[in-house]
């Protein structure tokens, strides 16, 4: 059996992209040449990789289970370059991290910007993700780290703390709930919600508790990061619940304020997610050091 790293970089362009054509094209290949590749690649392999159909490809079990190695090859190639680039330890390769939404729109921005000025040989490719994708792709091999928070027990990765944060409930000034210094979570299901997108790792924590409490999210309106739900919140559009470092810098420009929750899951640990830590490449294992620093963190 023979295949090379080329046939294994086609194959995962491919399966991402559910399309030969589509998969070819991030390869730079005709499309011809590129089932003709796959075709040899499945047939050393003995195994059918692809279901292929009107509507593009879909990975067969067998093509799930290479996936999984595919991308772990294509990742420990990327960390053996990065180890041996031109440039001195942290100062070159590229980094895929798969984080919520509180990390994307909150800390990663000001954390990324310090840590690559200096580093230019260094990418970033940073996606917003839900927490169970955070964790699918570390384990996988399509992210090299995730940043995440919340009960983190998950079989296989290693967590990587930085920093604790607390959900709090954010009203407009003057709100009845005001009156009160800690509130339980199912005690405010009673007012209109200003929640965030569908995507959103927030909202689907939340959507979770009051599933588990046999009620629904009296969502009002949806909207895309925390400064715009806070001037919704601001506006009297409703209620919402927000990361209290988040809430707090907000509270300095707008009408508003904020009530504790009593509920334990209020208070959650912020961590980074990774496979094994001593196998990242310095650019990676450099960043994590940079996420701590930022958030006064003590070294490991």
């Amino acid at each position: 059996m023979h295949f090379d790293l080329a046939d294994i970089r086609l194959f995962i362009h491919v399966a991402e992209a559910s399309s030969l054509t589509g998969g070819a094209r991030r390869a730079n290949l005709s499309t011809a040449a590129a089932s003709t590749r796959i075709k040899a690649f499945e047939g050393q392999l003995g195994s059918r990789l692809f279901y292929r159909g009107s509507q593009g490809v879909e990975l067969t079990p067998a093509g799930e289970r290479l996936l999984n190695h595919a991308r772990a090859i294509m990742r420990q190639v990327e960390y053996v370059k990065s180890d041996f680039s031109e440039y001195a330890n942290s100062e070159a390769g590229h980094i895929r991290i798969f984080a919520n939404t509180t990390a994307v729109t909150e800390f990663m921005p000001e954390v990324l910007a310090e840590f690559l000025s200096d580093r230019p040989g260094i990418t970033i490719d940073l996606q917003e993700r839900l927490t169970n994708d955070i964790f699918r792709g570390v384990l996988d091999g399509a992210a090299d780290l995730g940043v995440t928070s919340g009960d983190i027990k998950i079989h296989g990765l290693e967590i990587i703390p930085f920093s604790m944060d607390r959900l709090v409930v954010v009203v407009p000034s003057g709100h009845p709930l005001v009156k009160e210094d800690i509130i339980a979570f199912k005690d405010t299901l009673g007012f209109p919600y200003v929640g965030l997108h569908e995507g959103s790792t927030l909202l689907q924590f939340l959507k979770a508790q009051v599933n588990e409490i046999g009620e629904t999210l009296p969502l009002r309106i949806q909207v895309y990061g925390f400064e715009p739900a806070c001037r919704m919140i601001e506006a009297g559009v409703g209620i919402g619940i927000l990361p209290e470092s988040s809430a707090m810098r907000y509270q300095k420009t707008m009408q508003v304020q904020t009530v504790q929750l009593e509920d334990d899951w209020a208070q959650r640990e912020r961590a980074v997610v990774v496979r094994e830590l001593a196998s990242l490449p310095e650019s990676a294992r450099a960043l994590i050091s940079a996420i701590r620093r930022y958030h006064h963190y003590p070294e490991q």
